[in-house]
């Protein structure tokens, strides 16, 4: 996208005949929008209009800018508010998002991680069982009726710890039924390189949902993922197809796989969109979560070889976002993970639940990460601040907190103070305010402190870029099959494999 077409934005006040709203010029018109979510794309001769208090009765515009809450007249501010609490419901939630680190041991060596090593399965540390149990005490604090755990693979691989990982599977499962009463669904995130067939077939017995990483053809993936027992893409591979072929022999297939993926974007893969992507059609996954490095976790010595800079993801993204759809309107089902995400705030009043995009940030008050050692963290990103040598965002020992105890720490209130976007200069008057988020963690891992600046942010761009191309697609009134599938997309599980995260 070119990014001179998006302008900054300034909230129109109040002034007779007028209620709250932003507005900016995308895909050669102005995106008018306000804080429910509610948006239009209006000519240069309607906004004058609009803002010279000429939209009346007579107005062809009049009856759509009413009903969308951009004038006073008819204006139900109960009904309003409601709205915009719902697009909100995480502030309220409670924790639901746990993800836990079983183990520091790793079987990769991934050309854009610093922590991961090819060192085996005899090295590093692993979470105890005493550990894990603490962790499914306190996550089954949350006032949040629903709670995923997410055993994760960010600088480990959770199969090297599998005891453990059945073991926090089955005193969740037995406490939860006991006294708590609330769903759960356990989320694996692995290479899969040290599967087995008694692991895979006690997952899928126990519906434990399945991630794995899958960068694109053979050649790609292996360049990025070095494993020292062989070619890491035909593992990954075998273990997709058995998976895959298992639940649906199962009987078990209401739509939904087993096994997902995830892809992280190397400077080798921005000519390669299309390759990335037939690869997903041809393996039969239904999704695709197209995603930056993050610069902050790949080492100075790889980043020349690997690296990019935002205006050439986001080249690539558009690329492979409009061959997606291409392949959608061929009859080729495939969702694009974070296109659905934004989609989900831009079309419907729904919280899609992934922490960056949520105001405030989510880190600590919906999602709470349990490091090895047992020590908490507000999110993720902030246990690998710590990795990294900075210890600034542990909270405590898992042992020693209580939920009430996470959400009153004040490192958990200063993240929310610095990601309410209301507060934050340019994102309180921007047109994407009301579909974006920001993770002050990641500010921090890349400007060094919660609230940096919002024009040198990685983050930023791409949110306007991947909000802007959509609303770009959603301009075209004349394609009606473009906007059917990305309304379809809304309803695609955007936080199954949701490791927004990972470098």
């Amino acid at each position: 996208m070119d990014r001179r077409t998006l302008t900054l934005a300034r909230p129109q006040l109040a002034a007779d005949g007028l209620s709250f709203f932003r507005w900016g010029r995308v895909a050669g018109k102005v995106l008018v929008s306000n804080d429910a979510g509610d948006w239009t794309l209006l000519s240069e001769s309607e906004l004058d209009d609009l803002l010279g208090g000429r939209v009346s009765g007579g107005h062809p515009r009049f009856q759509e800018l009413r009903d969308k809450n951009f004038l006073r007249e008819g204006l139900d501010l109960d009904a309003f508010a409601a709205r915009v609490a719902r697009r909100n419901t995480h502030v309220r939630r409670g924790p639901h998002w746990h993800v836990v680190t079983l183990t520091t041991r790793c079987t990769q060596g991934c050309a854009y991680c610093r922590t991961t090593r090819q060192s085996g399965e005899n090295t590093g540390a692993d979470l105890s069982a005493e550990n894990a149990e603490k962790v499914v005490d306190l996550a089954l604090q949350s006032s949040s009726a629903s709670i995923t755990f997410e055993l994760q693979a960010q600088g480990g691989e959770p199969l090297c710890n599998f005891d453990v990982l059945r073991h926090l599977v089955e005193v969740a499962r037995a406490r939860n039924e006991r006294a708590a009463g609330k769903t759960l669904r356990f989320t694996l995130v692995s290479n899969l390189t040290a599967m087995t067939e008694a692991a895979a077939d006690w997952l899928i017995a126990n519906d434990v949902l399945v991630c794995t990483s899958l960068d694109g053809p053979a050649g790609l993936h292996d360049a990025n993922r070095k494993w020292k027992h062989g070619a890491p893409h035909a593992e990954v591979i075998r273990w997709i197809e058995y998976f895959n072929r298992r639940y649906v022999d199962g009987g078990r297939d209401t739509g939904v796989w087993h096994v997902d993926a995830v892809m992280t974007t190397t400077r080798p893969t921005l000519t390669a969109w299309r390759e990335v992507v037939d690869e997903y059609v041809a393996r039969g996954l239904r999704t695709i979560q197209l995603r930056p490095l993050n610069p902050a976790v790949v080492s100075r010595e790889m980043w020349p070889v690997i690296g990019y800079s935002a205006d050439e993801y986001l080249d690539f993204y558009r690329r492979a976002l409009d061959y997606i759809l291409q392949l959608n309107g061929q009859g080729v089902e495939i969702t694009e993970r974070t296109a659905s995400t934004f989609l989900v705030r831009i079309l419907t009043s729904e919280d899609p639940g992934i922490v960056d995009i949520q105001s405030p940030s989510g880190a600590g008050t919906a999602q709470i990460a349990y490091d090895v050692d047992g020590r908490v963290f507000p999110s993720n990103e902030a246990r690998m601040v710590d990795a990294m040598g900075e210890p600034l965002f542990a909270l405590g020992h898992v042992g020693d907190l209580t939920v009430a105890d996470v959400l009153r720490h004040p490192t958990v209130r200063a993240i929310a103070a610095a990601s309410l976007l209301d507060a934050q200069p340019m994102c309180a008057d921007c047109w994407n305010k009301p579909f974006c988020g920001i993770s002050p963690v990641l500010t921090f891992m890349t400007q060094g402190d919660l609230f940096g600046q919002r024009p040198r942010s990685l983050e930023c761009k791409e949110h306007m870029g991947v909000s802007g191309r959509l609303f770009e697609l959603l301009a075209h009134e004349g394609d009606a099959r473009t906007a059917e599938i990305l309304k379809r997309w809304t309803g695609s599980p955007v936080d199954r494999c949701a490791v927004s995260d990972a470098p």
